[in-house]
Formats: structure tokens, sequence, C-alpha cells
């Protein structure tokens, strides 16, 4: 480091111009008299005696009387752990300002908006691994790939996981097989369509970043269970609902396993209206309390708002209103709703088909 450098570095540390100028040339000196001192560098003499008295105030150097003022270095230890603090507290306030302009902390705000991709797909890998009842994904294949160890670790914890892959029009989609999605998804679909990229987890977490084709690039994260539903509703209309079934884990027998009531009703409804006994499980909480409950029983009604105008199996349009099926148990008789249940005993979390039987 030449001179000017360590002169600029003393006064980014605190020292003013002529403060660095008189330590970095009495350094160089080892001692000096007030006078020699102003004549080596470039502090007037008028205030080089104000100038000394300062920097033996910060413990730099210290004054004596020899016919007139003299002055030294101190022993350096002090000042170097000055600077050495100074250069950990810039550090760690460079870390600080780059993480919080990444990553805003989620659980302290409803919503966070965010500049980079990399701040939402980091996030959503946290959400996904740490899941416990459903993840509802949307990703191109190449996102996919990079997500599947925190998929498959989500899937193994008996989490419900819908992938709605999305490629351009042309692409290959004999290269998506089976195996692909075999022990990391429940159920897998494909869009021909450019999508944002959206994760939903838990009813509570959203992730949210427009397609790469988009003119503004930026990221959304929620923490909240409202503003959730309206992705969810996004999800299952636009990604979800009209494209191909790529791949699912659900054979011809039970059991079957639904987050969303509204797909359990529209496969439980042909069998009881074949007269045959559905039985399920039913884990959520009392909408009266929140408190946690798990019932086992059997169904023996569904009800949606237009069920009456319904010939075969109901559009998820026709289900947009309150849904909610009829579980008969031991006990007796619960409603039970879904995602956002008001009205009903019992918001599901999860329903599992246990048995269907003639």
């Amino acid at each position: 480091m030449d001179p000017t450098e360590l002169r600029d570095a003393l006064e980014d540390a605190g020292l003013s111009q002529y403060q660095a100028e008189a330590y970095s040339t009495l350094l160089r000196l080892g001692t000096a008299s007030a006078t020699e001192l102003a004549d080596a560098c470039a502090v007037p003499t008028a205030r080089i005696y104000d100038v000394l008295r300062d920097l033996e105030a910060k413990g730099y150097i210290e004054t004596y009387e020899q016919d007139s003022l003299h002055a030294r270095a101190c022993d350096p230890q002090t000042v170097l752990a000055d600077l050495r603090g100074r250069a950990s507290m810039l550090e760690e306030a460079a870390d600080e300002i780059e993480e919080r302009w990444e990553a805003p902390e989620v659980n302290r705000h409803m919503l966070s908006i965010v500049k980079r991709f990399d701040t939402v797909f980091q996030r959503a890998k946290s959400l996904i691994r740490d899941a416990e009842s459903e993840v509802q994904l949307s990703v191109t294949p190449a996102q996919y790939e990079e997500l599947v160890p925190a998929l498959r670790e989500a899937h193994d914890d008996d989490v419900i996981v819908k992938v709605s892959l999305h490629t351009d029009p042309e692409f290959d989609r004999s290269t998506l097989e089976a195996e692909n999605f075999a022990g990391v998804v429940t159920e897998a679909r494909h869009r021909t369509l450019p999508t944002p990229f959206v994760l939903l987890v838990d009813r509570t977490g959203t992730c949210f970043a427009p397609h790469a084709h988009s003119l503004n690039q930026y990221g959304v994260l929620v923490d909240d269970y409202t503003l959730t539903y309206v992705f969810h509703w996004y999800f299952q209309t636009c990604l979800w609902e009209v494209w191909d079934v790529l791949y699912s884990e659900h054979g011809g027998d039970p059991p079957f396993a639904f987050a969303d009531i509204r797909r359990c009703v529209r496969t439980v409804e042909p069998h009881l209206a074949a007269g045959e006994t559905v039985r399920a499980t039913v884990t959520g909480f009392e909408t009266a309390n929140g408190a946690s409950v798990e019932l086992d029983g059997e169904i023996t009604d569904v009800y949606y708002s237009s069920a009456a105008e319904v010939d075969g199996e109901p559009a998820l349009s026709q289900l947009a209103g309150q849904v909610s099926l009829t579980l008969r148990t031991a006990d007796g008789r619960y409603s039970v709703g879904g995602w956002g249940a008001v009205l009903e005993d019992v918001e599901a979390t999860r329903v599992t088909i246990t048995d269907v039987s003639a």
C-alpha cells in the first residue's frame, strides 16, 4: 500500500485529512518535533499542535517535552485493534445489506416483493422441505429437476405433491417419462404455455415470479392464509384443471388422498350415486375453536350449490361456491368443508378415501 492509499484508509477509519497526514508521516520518521513534523508533511505549522493533541487523544501518538514539543507513534496494537474492528464491522454490514436485499425475512411480513428470482427459488426450496400437508408447484422441467431433492423429501413425509410442468409448445413431451416423477410427486400435469413460477405450501406460503419472457422481473413472497387462497384458485383454474395428466401415483383402488375437497367430492359423488359405501379418514381442525381433529367414518352425502344442475361429474366452475361432505362416525355426523370453511364443523386439510365397496 503506498502512502496515499494509507492516508485514504486512515481517513476512512475516522481520521481527518491532517490527522492522517501527520500520523502516516510520524510512522515514517519514528519521532520528531512538532516543527520537524510540520516541515515533513502537508500539515500547516499553525495547525500541527492541534492535530497532535487530537491524535494523542485518540491513542495514536504520544507527545513529550524535549526543549520543544515532540511526538512519537504509540504501540500500534490499540490502533490495529480499532482498524480491524472497523473492518470487521464494515464486512458484517456488507453481509447484512446483501442478505436484506436478496432475502427479506418473510416470516415478519405478510407479503414481500423481491428483485431476484434466486431469492424466490431458494425460499421455495425451504418451504417445500418444511411442508406438512400439500405442495402445489408450477415450474419448467429444468426448475423441476433442481427441486427434485426437496420434493422427494416432502413426498417421503407423506405430503401431497402436485406439479404442473410448463414448456414451449414445441417441447418433446416424450422426454417426460414416469420415472421422472415416481417417488417425487403425487400427480404431474403438462401445460404447453409459458407460465409464472408458482409454489403454494400448506395453504399459507406462496412463492411467485413472472415467466422468463415477462418484461417485469420480480418476485412475490407471501406468508398469509387468505392471499395464498387467491393463488390457489389461479393454480387450479389456469395451471392444473384443463391440462393433460403426465403422471399419477393413484391406482384404481383406494386409498386416495385429497388436500382439495372439491377434487374429493368429484371423485366420491359417482360412487355415492351408484349406491356404494365410501369410507374415509378426515384430518383438519374444528372451525369453532381451531382444535386439531382426525375422524374416521362413512361419507354419506356431498353438497355443492349447483348440484341439482349437474349431470355427471361437475366442472370445477360448478364447485366455486360452498362445497362440503357429510361424514358419519361412531360419535355422530360431521359436516366437512375445505380451505376457508366457515359453515361446516370441520375444515379438512386432508381427506383420505380408505375403502369403496358395493
